[in-house]
């Protein structure tokens, strides 16, 4: 996928369940954070929950450290690409999350923001991958709850 294409919204039509939420997870690069926490809200969440991500400057390729942690305990994130967050997206989602990118992130007035303080797993190993790729989970844990998502 062309990292400088917009992603689109899925056609809800094309669903069978209507999902409880839809969830778009920022970062400035779309290769780590952002992919590890989508990762999670897909697994944990399924069908119940549709998610996003994106970043303001997306790289080429996703972090392969990520990729690797993810891997480790089951989920596979190695089909997914930095891409950069669209319009259409971002007005169609009910929460927001943004994990450092600070005043690249844009804000759009009625939908839930949270920010997450989540170090960024750029050129680190994989030891100090695991308790990032574990902060998140919690944190993506926590979100479904408060969304009324029944956790896988």
């Amino acid at each position: 996928m062309n990292e400088d294409a917009p992603q689109t919204a899925p056609d809800p039509s094309s669903t069978t369940t209507t999902p409880a939420a839809a969830v778009l997870f920022l970062c400035v690069h779309n290769a780590g954070r952002s992919q590890i926490a989508l990762g999670w809200l897909r697994h944990l969440g399924g069908d119940r929950v549709v998610g996003f991500s994106g970043g303001s400057e997306p790289k080429t390729e996703i972090n392969p450290v990520a990729v690797e942690a993810m891997a480790e305990v089951g989920i596979d994130i190695s089909g997914e690409s930095p891409k950069r967050w669209s319009r259409e997206v971002l007005e169609q989602v009910d929460v927001v999350v943004t994990m450092g990118c600070g005043d690249a992130c844009p804000i759009v007035p009625g939908k839930a923001y949270e920010d997450w303080e989540v170090a960024d797993p750029a050129d680190m190993a994989l030891a100090g991958v695991r308790p990032i790729r574990d902060d998140i989970e919690g944190r993506v844990r926590d979100l479904l709850r408060r969304l009324d998502v029944d956790i896988a």
